[in-house]
């Protein structure tokens, strides 16, 4: 199991007074220094976090992998064509929303992200789809052209009780299960701490986690080295 980490939090907060710190460049080189295989950062159309420098940087000075998440507007696809990251991950994206709110709908929008997903792979940029755990959803992926999925576990995370967590578990595994069984790859993020990310690392379909707030968060009291650290250990 794999282990990317999400530091648009990082940038957050820069964004919060402006200027340069903290830098979220600085901190993907901790977190690679602390044993994450890839870094992820999500250019909005808004901008609120990460900025296209940023991105440029971090392309620049990776010494993993850099998982661009993005949604399919022609402005951010043709940045992503231009930066060339390892990893496209096309998310749902709207502009009031606090983070990411469920998975996307491929079956609706099947045109624009297999024509995206086209775009990407002539330049050899991998794509994955984050999508809720429903098998239409990994069934159009396939269809379209996808790599790989990362299925949303924001309902697994936000479970009130254990047996609701335990039935979004099954359900993520059966869903993981089948992602694999049409050669794709699994990935895996959302809403996912240190406290709830364990039973998902366990299930043996699904390739990479990626995790970003829970990380950030523990980093203000234990530091960023030992927080990535920490879930390293939680989830290898």
């Amino acid at each position: 199991m794999k282990l990317s980490v999400n530091i648009d939090h990082i940038a957050t907060l820069r964004q919060a007074r402006g200027g340069t710190e903290p830098d979220p460049v600085a901190a993907a080189a901790v977190c690679e220094r602390a044993g994450a295989d890839g870094i992820v950062c999500h250019l909005r159309e808004d901008r609120r976090h990460i900025q296209d420098r940023d991105v440029k940087r971090l392309r620049e000075s990776l010494k993993t992998k850099l998982d661009l998440e993005m949604s399919a507007a022609e402005e951010i696809v043709l940045i992503a064509l231009r930066i060339i990251p390892d990893l496209v991950t096309l998310v749902p994206e709207k502009r009031q929303e606090l983070t990411t709110e469920g998975g996307l709908d491929v079956i609706r929008y099947r045109a624009k992200l297999s024509n995206a997903i086209r775009r990407f792979h002539q330049k050899g940029i991998l794509v994955s789809l984050f999508i809720d755990p429903v098998r239409n959803q990994v069934d159009a992926s396939k269809e379209i052209g996808s790599d790989m999925i990362e299925i949303h576990t924001g309902e697994y995370a936000d479970a009130a009780s254990d047996k609701t967590r335990k039935r979004l578990l099954q359900k993520i595994e059966e869903i993981a299960a089948y992602g694999k069984s049409l050669e794709l790859g699994v990935n895996a993020g959302h809403g996912l701490d240190y406290s709830n990310v364990r039973p998902v690392a366990r299930i043996p379909f699904i390739d990479e986690m990626s995790i970003g707030h829970a990380i950030i968060a523990r980093s203000l009291s234990a530091g960023l080295d030992t927080a990535v650290r920490e879930m390293r250990k939680l989830v290898y």
